[in-house]
């Protein structure tokens, strides 16, 4: 059995010149094991603007991480709710005999018996509350989670960096943002160079 190795693309590198401003730094390592005990070490030293890259889920790099839950399962479960909510009162209000409510004029509905179900039947609420919940659970969870990820970008300036792209093939990176509040490049290059990386290598912007 033989091991082949992928050379780097052939992607031109964009120099740094009048105009750019660094992005930040940029970390490969060859496994698994050394980003998981990568992440920890940057974890530990305070860095807030930071993100793993692999070709494939490492287990337990979340946790080397410390990545917090999100607050998205509490936006859906809301919109559920809250989806629920207006579907019961629009058939409420739909069915109401001689409702008169917060409007400037009286409101009767549409008092229609059908197969002798009471006006205001709850099991016959049930699907139009349940399609509004999951119509409303569905666009939060969506929306929320484009506009959590900062999503749609169109580009990134770690595109621009050649071994970058490899992070779809067979490499690992660490990539940190230089307006972290911790980033100090002298020091933060020191730190990934300390951590075992094959390279760490500016990224411009």
């Amino acid at each position: 059995m033989s091991t082949v190795t992928t050379p780097a693309p052939a992607v031109p590198i964009r120099s740094a010149g009048a105009g750019t401003r660094l992005w930040g730094l940029i970390a490969e390592f060859d496994n698994p094991a050394q980003i998981v005990a990568a992440a920890e070490r940057v974890r530990d030293a305070g860095y807030a603007l930071w993100d793993c890259h692999t070709p494939f889920p490492v287990h337990g790099l979340d946790a080397a991480m410390g990545i917090r839950r999100t607050i998205l399962p509490v936006l859906v479960f809301m919109a559920g709710l809250t989806g629920a909510t207006l579907a019961l009162a629009l058939q409420v209000f739909t069915n109401g005999t001689s409702l008169s409510i917060w409007a400037l004029v009286w409101v009767t509905g549409y008092p229609f018996l059908i197969s002798g179900k009471p006006l205001w039947s709850i099991p016959a609420f049930i699907p139009v509350m349940f399609e509004l919940t999951v119509l409303f659970s569905a666009m939060t969870t969506a929306g929320g989670m484009f506009l959590l990820n900062g999503l749609p970008r169109l580009f990134h300036p770690l595109f621009t960096n050649r071994r970058f792209l490899r992070a779809t093939d067979d490499r690992f990176f660490i990539s940190i943002d230089a307006r972290d509040p911790n980033f100090l490049r002298s020091r933060t290059e020191a730190l990934l160079k300390s951590l075992g990386a094959r390279t760490v290598e500016a990224v411009e912007e």
